[in-house]
């Protein structure tokens, strides 16, 4: 299973981004999904997950109403919008996949990761 972030970018602080990630190996719909950010010397953290059919979903109070996330089952993609973007959403963003119905908040139950995409939000 391989996992490919993209849609990072450079954007002033107020602006938006979409990040995608495509998963390709294993049909896409056995998959929750997430997306987790790390901030340089920090830890990576939850930002948001989707469910296997896209029914729910679940977000970090820190994007709360600032971001959505969904997902695209017959293009294989899931996709995270980050609308009024602030500097301190500065991070590689990861996606990452889970073999099982629901989304988590923890890291280490996600089964494999992207390389990840560079999202800079200037001031």
């Amino acid at each position: 299973v391989q996992l490919q972030a993209s849609g990072g970018g450079l954007v002033q602080a107020g602006g938006s981004l979409r990040l995608s990630c495509v998963i390709r190996g294993r049909p896409f719909r056995e998959y929750a999904m997430g997306w987790f950010r790390q901030a340089p010397g920090k830890e990576r953290e939850f930002v948001a997950a989707i469910n296997w059919s896209g029914s729910s979903t679940y977000y970090a109070d820190s994007v709360k109403g600032r971001s959505t996330i969904s997902r695209d089952n017959a293009k294989n993609t899931v996709y995270l919008q980050m609308n009024s973007l602030k500097p301190e959403d500065t991070a590689v963003y990861y996606c990452a996949a889970r073999a099982d119905y629901s989304g988590s908040y923890y890291i280490y139950r996600y089964d494999y990761w992207g390389q990840g995409t560079q999202v800079t939000v200037s001031s």
